[in-house]
C-alpha cells in the first residue's frame, strides 16, 4: 500500500494501520461476546413499530448480504432504503427485482434531482478530486432522514471502515452517525457549504436529501445505527459465496480490476472513472485496494499482489467518455482538475497511460443527452478556465 493512502500510517517496520487493525480483528476480537452484543440490542427494537429495523440498500455485494442476514439469521422485517446515484448498471437491477422477491420486504427508492447532480458532481470534483459527494452524502443523510421519517430507529449499515482505512479500529464500536459521516463521508463539505459553492445555481431546498438530519430528532427516536461488520466477523468472498448460494446474485466483471474479482463494486458504471481519479490522485487503484485485502487476509502473495497491480491499476476507463458528456468537460479539462489534487510525493504520467478494457454492457448505460446552458466552467467559483 501506498504512504498516499488516505488516513493510513505505517510503523516503524512499514506495516500499515490498516494491517494492524486486521490482527486486531482476528486475534484480539471476542466474535461470540459481539454477537450476543448484537441479539440484546435487536431485541430492544423488534415489533416495535411499522418495520424492525433500516437497510440501507445499493445492491452491490456488502448491502444484498445485509439484508440476506438480517431477515433470515436475525428474522427481523426491514424496511430497504435505496439511493439512486444515477449510475446503476442493468445487471444490479436485475438482482435487486430477484433478491427483493425471494426475501419478501418493501422497499423505498429515491432518485435526486438529476440537474441537481450533475451540479453537485462538478463541483465536487472541482474542490476534491471526487465526484461522488452527491451520492456519499445521499446515501447516509437521506438515509437517515427515512428512519425518522418512518420512526425506524435501528438501522444496519455493512462492514466497519476499519476493515479498509484508519478512520476507526476494529476495538471501536464505531456507529454511523454524523460524527463518522463528517469524518468520512462528505468530503470535508456540508449541504450548507455546497449551497454556497453553487450561488445560486441550486436552490436550498433542492440539497435537503444531502443534509444530515438534526442530532435531537435522532434522539427522540432513540436512533442506533450500527455496522453489521461490528458484530460478526466481516469476510467480503464468504458473504460473496453465501449470497450466489443463497439468492443467485450475479457478479460482473468492472472497469480496471482483475475479472476474478467479478463481486467488487458492480453497481455502479462510473467505477472505472472513480477508481481513475484515484489512481490520478494517489498512485494506487481498486486492484491494488483488493489485492491488499487477500494479502491481509492470507489469499495472496505480496508478489502476485504487486503483477496485478502493474496489469490492472491506471487504465483509461472506457466509460471516461460517457462521463466526459455528462459533465460537458474535455479529456484536457478533466485531468487538469484531478492532477490538481496529486496528493505527494506521488506524481502521475499522463503520457503513459494504456487504454482500459471496455465492459460488454456499456452498450445498455444511460446517455440522455441534458443540455446545461449555464454550465459553470472548471474553475472554483465559476469561472470559464
Amino acid at each position: 500500500m501506498p504512504e498516499t493512502a488516505e488516513a493510513t500510517s505505517f510503523d516503524e517496520s512499514g506495516s500499515c494501520s490498516v494491517c494492524a487493525q486486521i490482527e486486531v480483528r482476528d486475534t484480539q476480537i471476542n466474535w461470540e461476546e459481539r454477537h450476543a452484543q448484537m441479539m440484546e440490542l435487536v431485541a430492544q427494537y423488534r415489533d416495535k413499530g411499522l418495520y424492525d429495523c433500516i437497510v440501507p440498500y445499493s445492491g452491490g455485494k456488502d448491502s444484498v448480504f445485509q439484508l440476506w442476514y438480517v431477515v433470515k439469521k436475525l428474522g427481523l422485517k426491514p424496511l430497504v432504503v435505496r439511493f439512486d446515484h444515477w449510475f446503476y448498471r442493468p445487471l444490479v437491477e436485475e438482482n435487486n427485482t430477484s433478491v427483493f422477491k425471494q426475501l419478501g420486504v418493501d422497499v423505498l427508492n429515491f432518485t435526486p434531482n438529476w440537474h441537481v447532480v450533475r451540479e453537485l458532481m462538478l463541483e465536487s470534483l472541482k474542490r476534491r478530486g471526487d465526484f461522488c459527494w452527491h451520492c456519499h452524502t445521499g446515501i447516509y443523510a437521506h438515509t437517515m432522514q427515512i428512519a425518522i421519517r418512518y420512526e425506524t430507529p435501528l438501522l444496519f449499515w455493512g462492514e466497519s471502515l476499519a476493515e479498509y482505512q484508519s478512520f476507526y479500529s476494529y476495538d471501536e464500536m464505531e456507529e454511523v452517525d454524523e460524527k463518522r459521516f463528517n469524518r468520512a463521508m462528505n468530503l470535508g463539505i456540508t449541504a450548507d457549504d455546497m449551497y454556497e459553492f453553487l450561488g445560486g445555481r441550486v436552490a436550498k431546498r433542492d440539497l435537503y436529501p444531502f443534509v444530515y438530519p438534526p442530532r435531537k430528532e435522532l434522539m427522540r427516536i432513540k436512533c442506533r445505527s450500527i455496522c453489521l461488520g461490528s458484530y460478526i466477523k466481516w469476510d467480503t468472498k464468504k458473504h460473496v459465496e453465501i449470497i450466489k448460494r443463497e439468492l443467485g446474485w450475479k457478479g460482473q466483471e468492472v472497469e480496471g480490476i482483475p475479472p476474478e474479482y467479478d463481486y467488487e463494486k458492480i453497481e455502479c458504471f462510473f467505477q472505472g472513472v472513480r477508481d481513475y481519479l484515484k489512481y490520478i490522485k494517489r498512485g494506487m487503484g481498486r486492484t491494488n485496494h483488493l489485492a491488499n485485502i487477500d494479502i491481509r487476509n492470507k489469499r495472496m502473495t505480496r508478489e502476485q499482489g504487486e503483477a496485478l497491480v502493474r496489469e490492472f491499476d491506471g487504465k483509461r476507463p472506457p466509460s471516461l467518455d460517457l462521463f466526459l458528456d455528462y459533465l460537458q468537460l474535455t479529456e484536457e479539462q478533466f485531468l487538469g482538475i484531478a492532477i490538481k489534487h496529486e496528493v505527494s510525493p506521488w506524481q502521475f504520467s499522463p503520457n503513459t497511460v494504456e487504454p482500459g478494457r471496455r465492459m460488454p454492457d456499456m452498450d445498455k448505460w444511460n446517455n440522455t443527452q441534458v443540455p446545461w446552458p449555464n454550465h459553470p466552467g472548471v474553475e472554483i467559483g465559476g469561472g470559464k478556465g
